[in-house]
């Protein structure tokens, strides 16, 4: 999946950055948070490209020109874990949220952090509290780690508990990614035989295979050969097959997309409500054990700090309801400005932060950047925003969810947010989506990430 190292979206979602209005105060903040860059899964196709290349080799392949190296290069990439430099992401973005969020941290009150039982899960959420609090990062906070198995009810890990999410059902962005694969690799593919002698048993596959090498072992090896071995058009292509992937199986195009995230969702509204959450009967998105326990899931917090994994991030924005990535993804490229770039919003060590905003009355929809331009309207009470930023970036709420309005600086009124997430929960239609007996969607069938 999207493999890009972490750097906050250099173009940001299509809305302006405002300063909180003097007065006002960030009260609460969610994160969620991806793990840092990693070396390969086991299962990864990527692991594959070293045998496939000494069986070339041994009948009788040798590469030539920028492909030489092939003749010797090894494979130097281990499993799972984390790089140094995932490690170093988590533990940089921990010193971040300090930075912007430490003010949050009541040290009378010891915090509850989740992640998932994977050892990446594991290693990305010790480095960021070490990042956040320091090396005894324990005395502050208590990290609850959440089973990650095919059946339990992990909501940051949703897909482990939807059936559909795991067969055909929502194989479309797969599809849609080969189809793609076979146009935009075309001419690599060529230049790659054209460098061989011997056997030339080339493929577009092994083309996409060796692409992704690129960024694997940047960041495993701090450089790799394959990423000189294509255009800046290939790599434009390379970035959009993420797109139909996600969009396909994590997304609007997907029947599960939705689903998967859903458990977050139901999760996020009832703390922002300070109540456990109460889903409808059979609702297994969520772990009820855990989740009407005070001790595993506590209502009072300041800041609530969850780690998860790319796909069921991307599935939780969709959750969210954020239409901005609903359109539809063709086959045969990328549309004009197409908002869904995968590496701006679930990189490694990708994160999304919603800021809950106290101001003590409401802040004028048409903004001024200067801060001596009055920011409040002249009438009304306290009123509380929610703000959403996606690595680092604002998401503009009104933009998905109308009810919001048009804002220059994207907020959306608490309690207009929260009347917005259960109609998206409603939306996920998560009992049917998940396990429904339906017949496998083609890709482009599915366009409200549900069934």
């Amino acid at each position: 999946m999207e493999a890009r190292p972490y750097m906050p979206n250099p173009s940001g979602f299509g809305v302006e950055e405002y300063s909180l209005p003097p007065g006002s105060n960030i009260t609460q903040m969610h994160m969620v948070h991806r793990h840092g860059s990693r070396y390969p899964t086991s299962s990864a196709s990527v692991a594959t490209l070293p045998k496939r290349i000494a069986e070339l080799l041994g009948n009788g392949t040798r590469f030539t020109g920028n492909l030489e190296f092939l003749n010797t290069w090894e494979y130097q990439l281990g499993k799972e874990e984390l790089t140094g430099l995932g490690r170093q992401q988590l533990f940089d973005s921990g010193v971040l949220h300090w930075f912007n969020y430490g003010q949050l941290y009541d040290p009378s009150s010891p915090l509850i952090a989740r992640t998932c039982s994977q050892v990446r899960m594991l290693q990305s959420a010790e480095n960021f509290l070490n990042g956040f609090f320091g090396p005894k990062y324990a005395d502050n906070v208590t990290l609850e780690v959440i089973i990650e198995q095919t059946g339990f009810k992990n909501p940051l890990a949703g897909d482990k508990a939807c059936t559909n999410n795991n067969n055909n059902r929502s194989a479309g962005g797969d599809w849609a990614n080969t189809q793609w694969q076979e146009k935009y690799l075309k001419r690599a593919t060529d230049r790659f035989r054209e460098s061989m002698t011997g056997n030339k048993n080339w493929t577009t596959e092994d083309t996409y295979l060796a692409q992704t090498m690129c960024p694997y072992e940047t960041v495993g090896l701090g450089y790799s050969p394959f990423c000189s071995l294509f255009t800046k058009d290939e790599w434009d292509g390379f970035e959009y097959s993420f797109a139909l992937e996600y969009y396909g199986e994590n997304g609007f195009g997907s029947p599960t997309g939705r689903a998967v995230g859903v458990g977050y969702v139901h999760e996020l509204v009832a703390r922002l409500q300070h109540q456990y959450p109460q889903p409808d009967e059979g609702f297994t998105a969520i772990n009820e054990t855990l989740d009407t326990n005070p001790t595993t899931f506590p209502l009072n917090q300041s800041l609530y700090l969850d780690f998860s994994h790319d796909t069921t991030m991307f599935s939780m924005l969709t959750a969210l309801g954020l239409t901005q990535f609903e359109d539809f993804l063709p086959t045969s490229g990328p549309p004009e400005d197409n908002q869904l770039i995968v590496s701006h919003i679930v990189p490694f060590a990708a994160r999304f932060n919603i800021e809950v905003i106290k101001a003590p009355r409401p802040v004028r929809a048409k903004r001024s950047k200067d801060s001596h331009t009055a920011s409040y309207e002249d009438k009304g009470g306290e009123t509380i925003y929610v703000h959403l930023l996606i690595n680092q970036r604002t998401i503009s709420l009104g933009r998905s969810i109308p009810e919001c309005g048009k804002r220059d600086d994207g907020w959306c009124e608490l309690e207009t947010f929260i009347k917005a997430q259960k109609e998206n929960i409603a939306k996920a239609k998560y009992e049917d989506s998940c396990f429904g007996n339906y017949s496998v969607p083609a890709y482009g069938d599915i366009t409200t990430g549900a069934i």
